[in-house]
């Protein structure tokens, strides 16, 4: 995932956050950023919903 927001203060993991919860019809707190704060590659955790339904709902956005 790319976003267009420059990578300081966070700004970029919070366009990241925003993307997803989009995305996927969550709330922000949904969607937590678990590592990599500072690097292009980071890891995030998506609560109170099931690996399948974020599966469906991205099927679904394609």
């Amino acid at each position: 995932m790319a976003v267009t927001q420059a990578p300081e203060k966070g700004k970029a993991n919070s366009a990241i956050i925003d993307v997803l919860s989009k995305t996927l019809g969550l709330r922000k707190s949904q969607c937590e950023l678990i590592s990599g704060s500072t690097s292009p590659q980071k890891k995030f955790l998506i609560s109170e919903i099931s690996a399948q339904e974020i599966l469906d709902r991205l099927e679904t956005q394609t």
